[in-house]
């Protein structure tokens, strides 16, 4: 009687096998450099003079690893100055003025100088006023020094569809900004004079940190943004150039004789469950994911 020949698992399915190989290799390659990250750290730039270099990109919605790197950079000894690259549109108002603050301490202590890119309006310019020197390049979108407030509201859509909204509150302002509910000029009053204060809280920001008087500020913050030339000459950037030229300035005001080496950051720490499922969604899904019913923006 003839014995047959039972399969093994990757004979009968290879592509299977095949991929699983595959992701075996993948987790222990990530598990080799976790580990390797634990043990030794990052790159060592102990011990040596260096320029510190801060890449501030997109929207501004959670600025803590810029916040973290520019107080690691304020600490440093050995970090002569910073460069600040700011490629940003603008975001969420706290998280602005938590990093303007985090760059006003640091230029106290050393010379930050920021590179603007393809833009750097409302909270991208809010970040880079306290610096110590700003170039931007000839045609960056920058200033649009104001604040909005943006909601939606389904209130006529709900009272065709015959559904009411009931909301019980502890004041008559608990509600203000509800996306079911008319807005009444109480409300509206009240916001608006939310959206204002923020309003001079930026004015005040951008007077102190460029030395000019707050009336010549309100002058050029109505909302509109800027080129980098048109900014020049509103006295709101301090020349113009691409980043070559604002690690020149800022070699300049370290009184650097020759190049140094440059500790960039922060380091982006995403998962690659994270990637895959972010890679895949729609980017409309993407930017809505944090949305709150209204918020303020710079």
């Amino acid at each position: 009687m003839q014995q047959t020949t039972r399969l093994t698992f990757s004979q009968r399915h290879p592509f299977l096998f095949g991929m699983m190989l595959i992701l075996v290799a993948v987790a222990l390659f990530w598990g080799a450099m976790a580990t390797l990250r634990l043990l030794f750290g990052d790159e060592d730039f102990s011990g040596g003079q260096r320029l510190g270099l801060i890449n501030v990109q997109g929207m501004l919605l959670d600025t803590t690893p810029y916040v973290d790197f520019a107080e690691e950079l304020r600490r440093d000894p050995d970090v002569r100055g910073v460069l600040l690259r700011v490629n940003s549109p603008g975001g969420a108002v706290a998280p602005s003025q938590e990093l303007h603050d985090a760059v006003k301490r640091l230029a106290t202590s050393k010379p930050v100088v920021v590179s603007m890119g393809a833009a750097a309006a409302s909270g991208g310019y809010y970040i880079s006023v306290p610096a110590t020197r700003i170039v931007a390049n000839p045609s960056t979108l920058t200033a649009s020094i104001g604040v909005k407030m943006e909601m939606g509201n389904v209130h006529e859509l709900m009272k065709a569809l015959g559904i009411h909204h009931v909301a019980l509150t502890s004041g008559e302002l608990k509600n203000a900004g509800s996306p079911f509910a008319e807005m009444t000029p109480r409300e509206r009053e009240y916001l608006q004079s939310v959206v204002m204060d923020m309003y001079d809280q930026f004015v005040q920001a951008v007077a102190e940190g460029r030395h000019l008087p707050p009336e010549d500020v309100r002058l050029v913050a109505d909302g509109r943004a800027m080129t980098g030339r048109q900014a020049l000459q509103a006295g709101l950037v301090d020349m113009l150039g691409d980043r070559h030229t604002a690690m020149q300035e800022l070699l300049r005001l370290c009184n650097a004789t020759g190049e140094l080496p440059v500790q960039a950051g922060p380091e982006e720490k995403r998962s690659i469950l994270r990637e895959l499922f972010l890679s895949v969604l729609p980017a409309g899904v993407i930017s809505g994911m944090d949305d709150a019913p209204y918020r303020f923006f710079f």
